[in-house]
């Protein structure tokens, strides 16, 4: 395994960058007037333009000519062809498989994997149907009104944020609900806003063991069995789960019938294409949740066959190489001019931090450059009124990936030219600046990338593309700083020592004397207060 800057394009590309760097943003401009068409892409349903980037046609050469040399296409193939290339967990990565065409072949271990998808869909779809319908009631015969998501990471992240992308088309009589947070308010909050006869409850997870999901189901489920006096027969009527575990779905209460598998090659924040998203698909229904998956599957196509000179999620992973490892930008912040995707910052930094905050490459040798970016950010205009500041004139330079509709969701056109005003001043004020050098106040050096994503509309379709492409965008940057994308090992430290917390804190087990002190303090702190 050959360290990307030992790559032959890497020594090439930091002496383009330092030339290029002397020529502002709005001079590239001012060089070539076919700028805008030369360095964007239009793809059915959405526009990129990464022209207000700082990059030429020979920046994106080099970028390729470096990806051909890490092997991209090679370990893209790899990927579709099933091949074990989560190394650490000896798994698959396959989500691709989960948005498929019914007719297709995508094997792992020999097996097409395409049919076992397609029946689970069908039955989540005729489940689906049933509930909206009225046809499935809760225990006492009346019809659901409210359906609860229990999961945490991927199996809230993702279903909660196309569920509320999706919200214009939701079903009249329903209302969803995500509990992730294993802090009581959560779930209590929401237990208080719902009647348990019209609830349907999903726990999602796929071991049916993450502690956190585990302990509000089950304070969920005595929540439930309170209201119907213990009545076992109820649970079978409001609660489901997409899980794997057949015995312990069984234990808790939920009859087989009622849950909706998926496989392990599936990681847990690339889920929502699968049972995971039952919320979604129960919400929007299942033609437009199929609409979802089509925007992906059209992603993955692009992907899988576009040149990479063409190829929208091979130049956004290269791109965003370039910020962190050439241009030594931290961060990335991603600015949604659309209420509905509020959530997807955060679907987002769970996707790119927990996929490549990693310091060592898959030999496990240390990674010889700087790997995953910061993900933040918060829905435009809101944002322009809190770190928009910074954005601008902060001495931190950090790209901006700007995302906005041509077409608007709801309200008056002038509301909708106003939203789109406001976007495209904000990538041209970051780009150009202001010269004002009388007032040091009111300055602007300028100078600072954007990317601008124009969908047509907010639509499933359309959801689908773009987070299928920031999928593979994640992808192609592990790839080329040759880490692991797919284990999360980081994330189980943590769990581990908790569980031996968990009973000192409670006052169960005796302290353990060889913790740090600072840790000690605290939960001899916390014990303190209970008593």
């Amino acid at each position: 395994m050959t360290d990307i800057n030992q790559l032959s394009p890497w020594p090439l590309l930091k002496a383009h960058h330092q030339k290029l760097a002397a020529t502002p943003l709005s001079g590239l401009f001012a060089q070539d007037t076919a700028r805008f068409d030369k360095l964007s892409l239009r793809l059915p349903g959405l526009l990129a333009d990464y022209s207000k980037n700082h990059i030429t046609e020979e920046t994106v050469s080099l970028l390729v000519s470096l990806a051909r040399a890490a092997g991209l296409e090679k370990r893209r193939d790899a990927m579709f062809a099933g091949e074990r290339i989560n190394q650490t967990e000896n798994r698959a990565v396959l989500h691709t498989a989960l948005r498929a065409a019914a007719d297709a072949q995508m094997m792992v271990d020999g097996e097409n994997v395409v049919p076992a998808v397609q029946k689970t869909l069908a039955r989540m779809g005729q489940f689906s149907e049933a509930l909206r319908s009225g046809a499935w009631t809760g225990h006492s015969g009346k019809e659901i009104t409210d359906i609860v998501n229990i999961g945490i990471g991927g199996s809230s992240l993702g279903p909660q944020l196309v569920c509320e992308a999706l919200g214009a088309f939701h079903h009249p009589r329903l209302r969803a609900h995500y509990v992730a947070n294993v802090e009581a308010s959560d779930l209590g909050g929401t237990l208080r806003r719902i009647d348990p006869e019209t609830t349907l409850f999903i726990v999602a997870s796929k071991t049916f063991t993450t502690a956190e999901t585990m302990q509000n189901s089950h304070i969920a489920r005595d929540w439930l069995l309170a209201h119907y006096k213990d009545d076992s027969a109820s649970v079978a009527k409001h609660f489901v789960a997409a899980s794997t575990n057949t015995s312990a779905v069984a234990a808790f209460g939920i009859a087989p019938e009622n849950m909706f598998p998926f496989q392990d090659w599936v990681g847990g924040r690339y889920s929502v294409w699968s049972s995971i998203g039952l919320s979604v698909m129960l919400m929007v229904g299942a033609d437009k949740f199929a609409e979802f998956l089509s925007g992906a599957r059209d992603m993955d196509a692009h992907f899988k066959t576009a040149p990479f000179e063409k190829n929208l999620p091979v130049l956004l992973g290269l791109l965003g190489l370039w910020h962190r490892n050439l241009c030594n930008y931290p961060a990335l912040a991603v600015i949604p001019y659309h209420a509905a995707l509020r959530r997807l910052p955060a679907f987002l930094q769970q996707l790119d931090m927990e996929s490549n905050g990693k310091r060592v490459m898959q030999d496990g040798k240390p990674v010889p450059v700087a790997t995953g970016p910061i993900i933040f950010g918060e829905p435009g205009t809101d944002a322009q009124h809190s770190f928009f500041q910074w954005l601008h004139q902060s001495p931190d330079v950090v790209p901006v990936d700007f995302i906005v509709c041509a077409k608007p969701s709801d309200g008056t056109a002038a509301q909708h030219s106003m939203l789109l005003a406001n976007c495209l001043a904000q990538s041209a004020a970051l780009m150009t600046g202001q010269n004002n050098t009388a007032e040091p106040h009111r300055h602007f050096t300028g100078n600072r990338p954007s990317t601008t994503f124009l969908l047509d509309a907010l639509t499933p379709y359309t959801l689908g593309l773009l987070l299928s492409m920031y999928e593979h965008k994640v992808f192609v940057q592990g790839v080329l700083w040759c880490v692991n994308s797919f284990d999360q090992w980081g994330v189980e430290l943590g769990k581990v020592l908790a569980k031996g917390l968990e009973p000192e804190i409670a006052g169960t087990a005796s302290p353990d004397t060889t913790r740090d002190a600072s840790t000690a303090g605290l939960v001899a702190h916390i014990r303190s207060q209970s008593t």
